[in-house]
Order: C-alpha cells, then sequence, then structure tokens
C-alpha cells in the first residue's frame, strides 16, 4: 500500500483502489492537492485489507481489479462497516450502476471523468455523511415520518415499508427523506443533486453523469420501497406519492 503525504491530514484519509498504478497516482495527487491524505492499492484483497486496518473518510473504487472485482470489495467492506464508497468504471450501463449501488457504492463516476469533478465528488460525499450524522443526532426527538405505508425513522435511520423493515443504504435512506419532505410534489433532480448529494451546482452547470447518478438511486429505491410510490416527471425529476 502506497501513502501519499499531505498538507492538511486533518482534511481527510481516502483510499484509491485501481490496478493501473500510473492512474491511482494521478489521482491520488489530485486529491492531495485539494487537502487530502491519501493511501492507495492496487487489487482487492488488498482493498479489503486496508479497510479492516483503517477508517477512511471515503474509499474511490474501481471496479475492474486483479484478485477479485470491486463489487466484491464492496460488499465485503460493507458488510463490516458502513464506508462511504465511490466507484469507477469504464462502462457506463445502467445495470452496473444498479449492481454497485446494490453493493452499498454512494456515488458512481464513468471513465473518463476529470479529476475536478472525482475532487468535487468526494468532497460531497465526506459533506453528506457528517451531515447525516448531525442529523441523526438532532432528530432524537423527532417523531416518524409517514407516507402512504412508509415510515421513516430520522433518528435510527430505519424504514418500514408495510410493516416491514427494509434495508436502505446512506444515499438511499437521505433520497426517500427528502423526497418524503414534500409528498406528493416533484423534486427536481438538480435539487435533489443539492439536498441529498450536497453538489455545490445550478442546473446549468450540473453533469448528465450527476443526474444519472439520481436515476440510478431512484431505481433501485424503488426496488425496494415499490415502483409504484415513486413517480417520475419526465425531464424534471421525482415524487413520493403520498396515497400508495
Amino acid at each position: 500500500m502506497t501513502t501519499t503525504p499531505t498538507p492538511t491530514p486533518t482534511a481527510g484519509r481516502l483510499l484509491v483502489v485501481e490496478d493501473d498504478h500510473a492512474i491511482a497516482d494521478a489521482i491520488a495527487r489530485r486529491l492531495v492537492s485539494a487537502g487530502y491524505q491519501v493511501d492507495t492499492v492496487h487489487d482487492g484483497p488488498a482493498a479489503v485489507r486496508a479497510c479492516e486496518e483503517t477508517r477512511y473518510g471515503a474509499v474511490v473504487l474501481d471496479v475492474s481489479l486483479p484478485g477479485f472485482d470491486g463489487l466484491e470489495v464492496c460488499r465485503r467492506v460493507q458488510a463490516r462497516e458502513p464506508i462511504p464508497v465511490i466507484m469507477v468504471t469504464a462502462r457506463d450501463e445502467e445495470a452496473d450502476r444498479l449492481v454497485g449501488l446494490g453493493v452499498g457504492a454512494d456515488d458512481y463516476l464513468v471513465k473518463p471523468f476529470s479529476p475536478r469533478e472525482l475532487v468535487a465528488r468526494v468532497a460531497a460525499l465526506l459533506r453528506r455523511v457528517e451531515r447525516a450524522e448531525a442529523m441523526a443526532l438532532a432528530a432524537r426527538d423527532t417523531p416518524i415520518t409517514r407516507v402512504g405505508a412508509i415510515e421513516i425513522d430520522a433518528r435510527t435511520r430505519r424504514v418500514r415499508v408495510d410493516d416491514v423493515e427494509v434495508h436502505l443504504t446512506r444515499t438511499e435512506f437521505d433520497l426517500l427523506a427528502a423526497l418524503a419532505r414534500s409528498p406528493g410534489d416533484v423534486v427536481q433532480r438538480d435539487r435533489l443533486l443539492v439536498d441529498v448529494w450536497q453538489w455545490p451546482t445550478t442546473a446549468a452547470t450540473v453533469s448528465s453523469g450527476s443526474r444519472r447518478t439520481v436515476d440510478s438511486h431512484v431505481r433501485a429505491l424503488r426496488r425496494k420501497v415499490g415502483a409504484h410510490r415513486i413517480r417520475t416527471v419526465s425531464g424534471v425529476g421525482y415524487a413520493l406519492e403520498a396515497g400508495q
């Protein structure tokens, strides 16, 4: 495992998992320049060991790895302790994104991507984790939110549908909670990027890849809470149906 020194170690420690050493070094240098401490490994088993030995703020994880792939890395790591993960892949297929989200990835980047976008995604993900922790503490006395057959407990971050608990990832929970704030109302995808992904941008600058991230998470969420409960408004966004 390679550790890259950082001028501001308190900004956070990240793990980059990429089998191409040149790409891994380039990503690490860009993240270090943004103020993060970065470790790099180049295969699946080494990634799992690194996460067992160190508590990282986030992991930038390539899908194609020797030993076993990034999906298996994510599955093993998340089974031990939830860790924010940005999955990186050369394939921009909906099925691939859903598989990655299904094993616990929080975000998804398709190669080639700009170093600036990667840094922005990492920063947004870390802000989201901090906000989720703060909201969980603040929600200790908050009553359970009910939207139709869905019950959302902000304090424990648990969700029940038709009186049956369903397991949601960190991002899926935040997405459902955002839609539940205004049941029946359409929430624009760009608004969700700001509220859920903590993406500091406007509709004029957000990338199509970011919007696809929203769409993929909505599809994954539908599989768990029921597709009929989340309405699509083409070209605009999504609404959680209160009567479903």
